[in-house]
């Protein structure tokens, strides 16, 4: 017979773990000294820890191990038990991919944002925006919603998300509600949906201003891009864009003053120079 501590270094059972399972049930004693309460262990003990472990290697929990031990004797037996634990397996496997599908997003998320950080914050640029595959719902009502709407439309199709969050403001003048908006996200081109509208959302030439800050200041950048277009005498269509780049994240709500909120004004075609250049002015 052995002894806790040589059935421990045999087995690779620490002893607190020994002692647990033989709580349980599991793995019973070949014999307890009722005068010191000393527990030995035989062969079989041994036997029966090493199927324990590879068990507990295929995610089986104690009860599910008691049971299969105590009730089977042949691997062929096993044969139901372990078809259901792989698929049990599976959806944990898919469970963990969604989980590092979003800390991929998060890690993204800051790239992209640091990049810009780096590059045409608070600068007004003509660039070109290609065509996007989007989910969108568009309503009527008050600016301040615009996150309620955001955040039941993300709920609805979590998985599909390839992007940023954007409105699309319709209305060519401030309204306190009622305002004709419609708030969206870029999804997988394999994406479909029987509650929400998919559409493809036009691309084009646009005046583009990333705002750094707080959503309380957009005011700012909107008068530098109005007057910017009214100065070089540029034609504009709605709607207008706002793409939310950095802001109030599942986990924090985060620095207002860190926020970075993409302006796009959709431009007449015609409005592109000659040359096809960008225009661009630095603060």
């Amino acid at each position: 017979m052995f002894t806790i501590g040589q059935f421990s270094k045999i087995t690779g059972l620490s002893i607190k773990t020994i002692r647990l399972y033989h709580e349980k049930g599991l793995l019973n004693p070949v014999e307890v000294d009722p005068a010191t309460s000393y527990r030995y262990f035989n062969e079989h003990n041994v036997e029966r820890a090493r199927a324990i472990g590879h068990l507990r290697e295929m995610q089986f929990s104690l009860a599910e191990i008691r049971e299969i031990l105590d009730t089977f004797s042949d691997d062929s037996e096993l044969v139901p038990f372990l078809r259901r634990q792989k698929d049990v397996v599976g959806k944990r496997i898919a469970d963990l991919k969604r989980v590092a599908s979003s800390i991929d997003s998060l890690l993204a998320s800051e790239k992209e944002a640091l990049q810009i950080t780096k590059g045409s914050t608070n600068r007004i640029v003509k660039k070109v925006v290609e065509d996007q595959k989007v989910a969108c719902v568009r309503w009527n009502g008050a600016y301040k919603d615009t996150g309620r709407v955001l955040g039941q439309l993300a709920r609805q199709i979590g998985r599909h998300i390839r992007g940023k969050p954007f409105n699309l403001y319709y209305e060519t003048e401030y309204k306190d509600d009622g305002a004709e908006i419609e708030s969206g996200f870029p999804v997988s081109e394999s994406a479909v949906s029987s509650n929400v509208q998919m559409r493809i959302l036009p691309g084009g030439l646009c005046l583009s201003l990333v705002h750094v800050g707080p959503y309380s200041e957009l005011g700012r950048s909107y008068a530098r891009l109005f007057q910017y277009i009214q100065t070089n005498g540029l034609k504009t269509r709605p709607p207008i864009r706002e793409h939310y780049l950095k802001g109030p994240s599942l986990i924090f709500s985060g620095n207002p003053r860190k926020y970075l909120t993409e302006i796009q004004v959709t431009l007449d075609e015609s409005t592109e120079d000659d040359n096809g250049n960008s225009d661009e002015r630095q603060d």
